[in-house]
């Protein structure tokens, strides 16, 4: 990954100065902790912040803020890095913001089913937390990601298709805003019809907005069975087919994944599977363990009907768990089956009647440009991603991944989708932005204006220079 030229912003030794005084150690300016910082593990540029703070409490959020408003100096909030589209990136310079050590559940309401907790707390640390409780949070992007960085990125994962995204279950929020205010958005009610919905504004903002520093979420209670298959197709069209006929006859399935040839081979190789190099569903029902059975079985019709080979079928939960952490695993085996090469992960998502098309067109297309582009999805909900593979010995191979990722944005607008179904704008889909939204990016802009006047939140992503 090319490092990008330094740019410092006017006023950055006198805000660091300023920070040291108060924060002392936990302030560094060290090439490998802004390193760290300032880049994320896909293809962009990186572009490294002037110093990195880690902040322990919403007081000393606010404190940083207050200084870089005062001088002006760009802020960007940090929390696992594992983002994918740049969002972490420093291309004004400024100071990243690492909220990591916030990381404290502050209340678990069992009997309302919601939980508040730091912007810092991961996924996996948060169902360990709550796991007594017969509840469970399902939201899970592929890495055990930050509670706050899922929320900025409206983040999805594997059981979106039957619990939502985290637009879905964010009920409050706590944030800093630009100007140093400590803000509270929403309220515990699972309902209310007063005032604008700020809590969805900022849910999605990419740290563009200000900081969070609470998120108040919904809780489910854990199934009473659970049970997951894969099913193998000797067609990519007959799997697709399949996600959108069990889609359509309203099955209240719990994940429905999918994995074309190319990805199985690399989970196979990187987390020891055995699976049929063959395109495959990943599956899995929740509910009793009657309606499972039932789910399962209209499934296993629907796949048959579509050329799909036997059900492989388990309840077991550490059966369960090796076959859903090699899936979130997807990325990594993909790095390894090409050691060396840099990686370029994007994703779209359709109306799930025209997925079909827009899966088998972009295979056409990855074909016909002779690149490495594992596909996997959450087909379920329409949303599926590519893991381009860029050959830095090879000077076409970039541009010829570029070609590639125009060539799917722009089919799944023509379809009704949108640009990105999880990853966000950040600064790698911002050229797309206006062909999605049209003259309804101005009043984007106005809003960024009015909340961020001097843009010194994560200046430069979704929108690009504001003037």
């Amino acid at each position: 990954m090319a490092l990008a030229a330094a740019v410092h912003p006017p006023h950055i030794d006198e805000t660091i100065a300023e920070l040291k005084a108060i924060f002392g150690d936990r302030l560094s300016t060290a090439a490998a902790v802004r390193e760290q910082h300032g880049k994320d593990i896909s293809y962009h540029e990186a572009h490294l912040p002037d110093a990195v703070v880690f902040a322990e409490s919403t007081a000393e959020v606010q404190k940083v803020v207050q200084i870089c408003a005062r001088y002006r100096t760009p802020i960007i909030a940090f929390g696992t890095g594992t983002s994918l589209e740049g969002h972490i990136s420093a291309p004004q310079g400024g100071i990243s913001v690492d909220v990591s050590r916030m990381n404290q559940v502050l209340q678990v309401n069992e009997a309302d089913l919601d939980v508040v907790v730091q912007p810092g707390v991961t996924r996996k640390q948060l169902n360990e937390y709550i796991r007594a409780t017969g509840l469970f949070f399902p939201i899970d992007p592929g890495a055990d990601a930050s509670i706050g960085g899922m929320t900025s990125t409206r983040a999805s994962g594997t059981n979106a298709v039957r619990y939502g995204t985290m637009r879905e279950n964010v009920l409050a929020l706590q944030v800093v805003t630009a100007d140093g205010r400590i803000m509270r958005l929403g309220r515990r009610a699972r309902k209310s019809a007063a005032g604008y919905d700020l809590v969805k504004l900022f849910v999605g903002s990419e740290g563009t907005l200000g900081i969070i520093t609470e998120i108040t979420l919904r809780l489910y209670g854990i199934p009473e069975a659970m049970a997951a298959a894969t099913c193998a197709f000797e067609s990519l069209e007959g799997a697709v087919n399949t996600v959108i006929q069990t889609i359509q006859s309203g099955v209240p399935i719990a994940r429905i994944e999918l994995l074309d040839d190319i990805q199985v081979d690399s989970v196979n190789r990187y987390s020891k599977m055995s699976l049929p190099v063959k395109n495959t569903l990943f599956l899995e029902f929740h509910g009793t363990e009657a309606s499972v059975k039932e789910q399962a079985e209209m499934v296993q019709a629907i796949a048959s009907d579509n050329g799909g080979g036997s059900f492989a079928f388990t309840t077991q939960a550490e059966e369960r768990t090796r076959m859903w952490q090699a899936r979130h695993d997807a990325a990594w085996a993909n790095k390894a089956l090409k050691a060396g090469w840099g990686m370029w992960a994007t994703d779209v998502c359709v109306p799930i009647s025209r997925l079909a098309e827009c899966i088998l067109a972009t295979k056409n297309d990855i074909v016909a440009l002779d690149l490495v582009a594992p596909i996997v999805g959450h087909v379920g909900d329409g949303n599926f991603h590519l893991t381009i593979m860029v050959d830095p010995d090879d000077p076409t191979c970039l541009k010829r991944a570029d070609a590639l990722n125009d060539r799917m944005v722009a089919r799944a607008l023509e379809l009704g989708g949108t640009c990105t179904g999880e990853h966000g704008v950040g600064l790698g889909k911002i050229k797309y932005l206006y062909a999605e939204h049209g003259e309804s990016v101005s009043l984007m802009r106005a809003v960024k204006r009015a909340i961020d006047p001097d843009n010194i939140m994560n200046p430069g992503k979704i929108f690009g220079p504001l003037n």
